[in-house]
């Protein structure tokens, strides 16, 4: 998986591997979505128009010069005027994505805006979403319609009635952040529809959580990098990258740590892309203090304290993958009693209440002396495991089971498994159940 390093990487390159991982990762077609970058010398570059976006290349982008003209192997993307008009609008956007992904277009199509307050996170990245009513593609009312939601505003994010949405950033890396977090969030809300009344959260609760996020941690400066603890780095980049691969993992969110020794462990840093994350950026943490300038997660004082009371912990995963994270903000029972290999991986999964995250750091450690995974309401799901393959395992079948349960809604009452056939399992399993 290729870094999107937006300091070092020509726009053409960077709107190609974008365009390019939009595709990938299902949320756009063959022809539709376009995406454009505004450079420090005033000019666009942007998609063509009509050329296929599974099989672009650098060469195909267009730039459009600040004076009009056109230079490139094709016409530009025929909804240029509405990407001329946000930069006009708004200076401090330097890239635009407008695309046509699922989820969006769910609530475009039925002509709402997502509550993006279902998390903490979920608003951070995104904040209020605004919309346009409908224009004719390509045609400049549309560019104004869209612009006029730009100006006189923060939203970097607009709804665009019965065709999709149109985000902005103030470069390529924080456009597609957003726009990836957006989805997700959408995604999320449609499949919490489908198990019950979705529960967003007031901006009093989110400004409270946010309060609650402990401040920097003490730091060392000692720093070794012994082959054990390089190896342990290796294999947390790796693991980050296939999850979001595999969808249970997006750019702006997920916290890995794995134990090195005692309790001292390795953490994923704030505010890096876990596309882009590499061994260097992983952080250590060694008596509660973390390495010099270094930005580490805000989940060190649980991580620490969930492995100082769990000997039996080696690796923890958080994250909001779609179907677990529709089970958290519905607040409705992820019951893994549906199939013998998921409760034998997960047993009985809990939930507990928006906040715990920070009001109870030892009522939560104290949890997963009995319990692999967690949700917690409108935040997050925590899995552990003695190995980290082991604990992506386990997230890997919560998800996949969370996604079952969601499709089973539509299709009739769910049927679980009774006390008997559990107790069996109890039994014919225990050398793997705790």
């Amino acid at each position: 998986m290729k870094k999107l390093d937006v300091k070092l990487m020509h726009p053409v390159e960077q709107i190609n591997m974008v365009i390019g991982r939009i595709y990938e990762k299902g949320m756009t077609t063959t022809s539709g979505g376009n995406i454009s970058i505004r450079d420090k010398n005033g000019d666009i570059w942007i998609t063509p128009s009509a050329v296929d976006k599974g099989d672009l290349t650098p060469k195909d982008i267009v730039c459009v010069k600040k004076d009009g003209t056109i230079v490139g192997l094709h016409k530009p993307s025929s909804e240029f005027p509405f990407h001329k008009a946000i930069f006009e609008a708004r200076p401090d956007i330097n890239a635009i994505i407008h695309a046509h992904p699922p989820g969006l277009v769910a609530f475009s199509i039925t002509r709402q805006v997502p509550n993006t307050n279902i998390t903490p996170h979920f608003r951070s990245v995104c904040g209020k979403v605004g919309y346009a009513p409908y224009g004719c593609p390509g045609s400049k009312e549309l560019g104004k319609k869209i612009a006029d939601q730009f100006i006189g505003t923060d939203s970097k994010a607009v709804i665009m009635e019965n065709h999709g949405v149109v985000l902005g950033g103030s470069d390529m890396l924080d456009a597609y952040q957003r726009f990836e977090t957006l989805e997700l969030c959408c995604c999320t809300i449609v499949s919490a529809g489908k198990l019950g009344k979705v529960h967003a959260l007031t901006d009093e609760q989110i400004q409270q959580y946010r309060a609650q996020i402990p401040s920097k941690t003490s730091q060392f400066s000692d720093v070794g990098y012994p082959s054990d603890e390089l190896a342990i780095r290796r294999d947390m980049v790796n693991i980050i990258h296939r999850a979001c691969e595999q969808g249970l993992m997006i750019s702006t969110f997920g916290t890995v740590s794995a134990r090195w020794s005692g309790n001292d462990f390795l953490i994923t840093p704030h505010n890096v892309s876990r596309w882009n994350i590499s061994a260097d950026n992983i952080i250590q943490v060694k008596n509660g203090m973390t390495e010099d300038n270094k930005n580490p997660s805000y989940q060190v004082p649980l991580h620490q304290r969930i492995y100082e009371q769990n000997p039996h912990i080696n690796s923890i995963i958080m994250t909001q993958s779609p179907n677990l994270m529709a089970h958290s903000i519905s607040g409705t029972k992820f019951d893994v009693r549906t199939i013998p290999e998921s409760w034998i991986f997960l047993q009985d999964v809990p939930s507990v209440p928006f906040g715990s995250l920070f009001d109870d750091i030892d009522g939560m450690a104290n949890m997963f002396d009995k319990n692999r995974v967690v949700l917690i309401e409108n935040d997050c799901v925590v899995v552990t495991g003695d190995k980290l393959l082991n604990t992506f395992d386990y997230l890997e079948v919560a998800e996949f089971s969370a996604n079952s349960l969601v499709m089973a809604a539509s299709v009739g009452p769910l049927c679980p498994m009774g006390d008997a056939e559990i107790d069996e399992l109890r039994v014919a399993f225990s050398a793997i159940i705790r």
